[in-house]
């Protein structure tokens, strides 16, 4: 018997722990020293494996039938199918009728590649990727104020030696266990500093005089910081001469501020004064670090309050500084690096942007075509998907599970009913691929070679330990594949090693600059963090920042409450993760030890207001607001505030939370609203309760395969996702609907204003 092992890193988050995969008959993995995770992995890492060998896997393309089934067929008939839609959707109503929806978990070459082949091989504008859900306010605040966005400009280790760590908006025990090794200075030291209306497991090791928890009103981040920010002026506590030296705005931010005065900062937020002067006077001690994740930027004000989270750093001197700084959390695997290289709807690869001439001639000569035939800037993700059935005719989705992840989800699912031909790429049947025309199976992250960027802006390399499964392939392939049929122009490598090395010459010169970097070169164990020309910049904001002048910039932003958008709803719903689901649950939810631990969605609410709404813990309830009801277990604990609920986001069906939350954005970053949204909680008799709804299982197609068994390889549409299938299902009555007999859905998308295209 063969064995095979490689050296790579998890599929997970963006923390990206490296481990060793063997397989031998059968796979394992094995956690390995590394910086980020030395040795260590969570759940989600030490279970991995399981998903290759998945009987759920999907094996060979499958294409709509007369009778509404999925049902398997060649690839070539996939292919041409792929390329007729695409080519007749743009000789019918123009490029930007097709679309492309990407994703932070592809790797640096599919990423940029994709991005290459809306503009080139489609013609274009209409692409962006989820990682709008994640990442686009936190970018959106370190471009304007360092001219750079990289979660970390720092090492993850630098962590260690701090005396204070400010966390706001993020449960890293829950998403990234291994980075709990990084707080544990912070934690001797009684400074960490947990930012969360929920007492999440992060808070919880801020206990036994380990640190503070504030426990803010949700959606009240941005008057805390800019509260925090005042005390740091009125106490003498504000570092002048760095401000001078190394900022501009100093004084404008020092003016801005001057009306948040520590009462009326803790009337607003709920936090008690004295814990808001003490924080401020440990932050301004040394050895400090601020760090953000989504729960302070999934806002409509989130490029707002990452602003002001920055403006803090700055005026108390500690970001480029040895032992202190700022940084952003990366959520997705690549998330870092699949906004750098042209998935966003503005952006060409190495963080240039499309509407520069001079980024659209250098990328242009390296594509081989004409500049002035690259097409304009696009717009965000949330408005893309309004114009789905509209304007949008054929979309193609790579990487996501846009009806499970995006906000108001029945308002996307009417929308991708409404095109004339959606295709999905994806290693499984998700929700999205379920009322897909065409799925293409492809590769998983043991089974392909690629690189991917850490949250420190580390490139590392993403190597092969065994093949896929006969009839799976790489987005590469499947991308060449149709500009071949299509005929278009430049070069498309099914290699990812010569991907690489076009994506760094069209990087070269640009803010991520890979152009010194090469799949043989990371291959030598390189510490490589971009920019990178021919050295590493681990902390690339030690001498000046990259702006032009060098200097940072203090952009002065208030505090203004939101509309209310929604009526009716007396809570606040929050959303956020397990530690044993991922995302959108496409890949936990089909892992029996991972969904055995999280089977269902809990609604966490607290004592006080479960007794006057009569719901008892483990109690079926309805969580409401005018776009949809969720059905949910309710948890109750002191853990969340009385005015407050929370959800997570993984789970399908009536367990949806994104089937209440609003499309509405941030005018800068396009941000969604995920973490402020009003509702009503009722509870359900148990005399009249069905049970939860976790999918209502379509037809299916079944087939038998060696050495595996039953497989499911197709599915019928229907008004309903289907959970994760436990073996075969047996096929049921066929949808009597055909990609030929859709209608237009009756939802127009949604007008746009100005600030909402603005990306």
């Amino acid at each position: 018997m063969s064995v095979s092992s490689a050296d790579t890193h998890c599929p997970y988050c963006a923390l990206q722990c490296a481990m060793t995969v063997t397989h031998e008959g059968s796979t394992t993995v094995a956690g390995r020293d590394f910086p980020t995770n030395r040795g260590g992995l969570c759940a989600k890492g030490w279970t991995s494996a399981e998903l290759l060998a998945s009987p759920h896997r999907l094996r060979m393309p499958l294409l709509r039938q007369p009778d509404g089934t999925l049902a398997e067929t060649t690839w070539a008939e996939a292919l041409d199918a792929v390329a007729a839609a695409f080519r007749d959707t743009k000789a019918t109503h123009g490029p930007d009728a097709n679309a492309i929806f990407g994703g932070g978990g592809l790797t640096n070459e599919k990423a940029y590649q994709l991005g290459k082949f809306a503009r080139v091989a489609l013609g274009t504008s209409r692409i962006d990727y989820n990682g709008r859900f994640c990442m686009s306010s936190a970018a959106a605040a370190s471009n304007r104020a360092f001219g750079m966005d990289r979660g970390l400009p720092f090492p993850v280790t630098d962590l260690e030696d701090a005396s204070t760590i400010l966390l706001l908006g993020s449960n890293v025990a829950a998403t990234m266990p291994p980075f709990l090794a990084h707080l544990t200075g912070a934690r001797a030291a009684g400074g960490l500093i947990v930012v969360d209306p929920r007492r999440s497991a992060t808070a919880r090791l801020t206990e036994d005089g380990a640190g503070t928890h504030l426990q803010p009103a949700p959606g009240t981040d941005l008057p805390l910081l800019l509260g925090l920010t005042h005390i740091a002026f009125a106490e003498g506590l504000a570092d002048r001469a760095y401000g001078e030296e190394r900022t501009t705005g100093f004084d404008a931010v020092r003016r801005s501020v001057s009306a948040w005065w520590p009462e009326r900062t803790a009337s607003t937020t709920g936090v008690p004064v004295a814990e808001l002067r003490a924080t401020v006077r440990r932050l301004a001690a040394g050895r400090a670090y601020i760090l953000t994740g989504r729960g302070v930027e999934q806002h409509v004000d989130g490029t707002a309050t990452a602003t002001a989270a920055i403006n803090l750093a700055l005026v108390l001197g500690l970001v480029g500084r040895e032992g202190s700084g700022y940084g952003t959390l990366t959520g997705q695997g690549n998330g870092q690096g699949g906004r750098e290289h042209g998935q966003k709807a503005d952006q060409l690869p190495g963080y240039r942007s499309i509407r520069d001439p001079e980024a659209r001639r250098h990328v242009a000569g390296v594509w081989g075509v004409d500049p002035d035939e690259l097409p304009d800037a696009g717009i965000p993700a949330t408005a893309l998907l309004a114009e789905l059935g509209g304007p949008v005719k054929t979309l193609l989705v790579a990487g996501s599970n846009v009806v499970v992840s995006a906000p108001d989800v029945e308002a996307v699912r009417a929308g991708l009913d409404a095109l004339d031909t959606l295709i999905v790429c994806d290693f499984f049947l998700s929700e999205t691929a379920e009322l897909a025309d065409i799925v293409l199976p492809v590769l998983q992250w043991a089974e392909e070679e690629g690189t991917m960027t850490s949250l420190e802006g580390r490139v590392i390399r993403r190597r092969r330990a065994l093949p896929g499964p006969e009839g799976a392939r790489s987005e590469l392939w499947i991308l060449a594949e149709i500009a071949r049929r299509l005929g278009a122009a430049s070069t498309w490598s099914v290699n990812p090693s010569e991907v690489f090395d076009e994506l760094a010459r069209a990087s070269e010169g640009g803010v991520a600059d890979y152009s010194g970097l090469s799949h043989a070169l990371l291959d030598t164990g390189v510490e490589a963090y971009w920019p990178y020309r021919s050295s590493s910049t681990p902390r690339p904001f030690a001498e000046r920042f990259a702006h032009s002048d060098g200097r940072a910039r203090l952009v002065p932003v208030d505090a203004t409450p939101p509309a209310p958008t929604d009526r009716g709803g007396e809570l606040t719903l929050t959303t956020g993760r397990y530690l044993q689901q991922y995302q959108s649950g496409t890949q936990t939810r089909r892992v029996a030890e991972l969904n055995g631990a999280r089977p269902e969605a809990r609604l966490e609410i607290h004592p006080a207001t479960a007794s006057r709404l009569g719901i008892r813990e483990g109690a079926l309830v309805a969580v409401s607001n005018e776009r949809g009801e969720v059905r949910a277990r309710a948890t109750v604990t002191t853990d969340i505030r009385h005015d407050t609920v929370f959800l997570p986001f993984h789970y399908t069906g009536d367990e949806c939370a994104n089937r209440l939350t609003e499309a509405i954005v941030d005018p800068t970053s396009a941000m969604p609203e995920f973490k402020r949204t009003r509702v009503r909680v009722q509870a359900i008799p148990d005399a009249t309760t069905p049970p939860i709804s976790h999918a209502t299982a379509s037809p299916v197609v079944v087939a038998e395969h060696p050495g595996v068994g039953p497989v499911l390889v197709g599915v019928a549409r229907g008004s309903a996702p289907s959970a994760p299938p436990s073996g075969a299902l047996s096929p049921r009555t066929a949808s009597s609907r055909t990609p030929s007999s859709r209608t237009a859905s009756s939802r127009t998308p949604s007008s746009r204003t100005e600030e909402e295209t603005r990306v």
